[in-house]
């Protein structure tokens, strides 16, 4: 009876959105299936790669049609200290001057940047605090299938229990892998979905940078460049170089080397970045320690400039990075991922 007067008489149905295959599926064929989705959650790290934010769009748009709420959550830092504000896990290791935690061996970065805003936002969702008022859980769908690659992922999950949580693998539950994840994705009309992640994650393939703009391969530069000077166990993004034994990928552990071997950028702007945009970037952040937070431009606005120069560098042979980014009169300026997904 307390259920029904608050208009509740089930745990409501969240789900954990990666805007990769796998979940995508898992939310097509519950819908398909007339399992209750009560909200679709989308972690953004504003750090995504650019075909993520497309399905996001496109993917988006399906699930307003349907009537499934959709929210997109991110993680916000709240103590800048003397920095300029920073959004999103870009930002934050530019800021401080190094990698995503995965680089340096200590497991994903999806707790901080994933996981945290979607508890955060769960906490203040009502159907959420009415549920945990009445004693039940939040019913959280996670999108692990059944290969190889995520039965790895779902061992080091399996058994988690936690109170205000119940946790649901429905991939899992239907035996299927990422075959019948495509598969079903193509069934419903949808574009192809491509994997997932960070653009300069650990886990991304050498392959995977030739599909890259060049705006973003600057800043993969830029961020090795801007970590080096901290860096001792590990050599950059791709940790340690591999030679290539055993079928693999030979590769350097660093993204810039294989970025300038490979043509990806032209290496007089590799050298050029290296040598010139850390120290602008420190000198562009101390240049506004001690201005009012409120008044502090951030991080994406000097972003912003410093492909704007590049791309002045390679057409008219710019010589000197100028270090204190204009900012636009109140006009907050979009970072460069969100170009691309704007």
């Amino acid at each position: 009876m307390q259920a029904d007067m608050f208009g509740l008489n089930r745990s409501p149905v969240m789900v954990a959105w990666g805007g990769g295959v796998d979940s995508t599926a898992m939310i097509i064929e519950m819908h398909a299936r007339g399992e209750p989705i009560d909200m679709v959650l989308f972690a953004d790290t504003f750090s995504e790669r650019p075909w993520t934010y497309e399905t996001v769009r496109t993917f988006s748009a399906w699930l307003e049609e349907r009537g499934i709420p959709f929210q997109r959550v991110f993680y916000q830092a709240q103590r800048f200290k003397n920095f300029p504000p920073y959004l999103g896990l870009l930002e934050n290791c530019l800021t401080n001057g190094t990698l995503p935690s995965i680089a340096f061996g200590f497991g994903s970065c999806s707790l901080k940047n994933k996981v945290a805003p979607q508890n955060k936002f769960t906490e203040n969702w009502e159907p959420a605090v009415t549920a945990w008022r009445q004693g039940l859980q939040v019913v959280k769908c996670i999108g692990y299938d059944c290969s190889p690659a995520d039965q790895k992922r779902y061992a080091e999950r399996e058994g988690y229990v936690e109170d205000r949580y119940q946790y649901r693998y429905p991939l899992r539950e239907w035996g299927w892998t990422r075959v019948e994840c495509e598969a079903r994705i193509a069934e419903a009309g949808l574009p192809p979905v491509k994997k997932s992640a960070c653009f300069f994650c650990t886990a991304t393939k050498p392959a995977e940078l030739h599909e890259y703009e060049p705006e973003l391969l600057r800043i993969i530069v830029l961020m090795e460049a801007r970590a080096k000077p901290r860096l001792k166990t590990t050599e950059g993004l791709w940790r340690k170089a591999v030679k290539g034994v055993r079928g693999g990928t030979p590769r350097p552990g660093d993204m810039t080397s294989y970025i300038r071997d490979k043509g990806l950028l032209p290496a007089e702007e590799v050298d050029y970045i290296e040598a010139n945009a850390p120290t602008a970037l420190i000198s562009w952040q101390e240049a506004h320690a001690d201005t009012p937070i409120e008044d502090r431009p951030d991080v994406r606005t000097w972003l912003e400039f410093f492909n704007a120069h590049i791309d002045s560098f390679r057409k008219e042979g710019v010589v000197s990075l100028y270090q204190d980014a204009p900012y636009a009169g109140g006009v907050e300026p979009r970072r460069p991922v969100d170009r691309i997904a704007a």
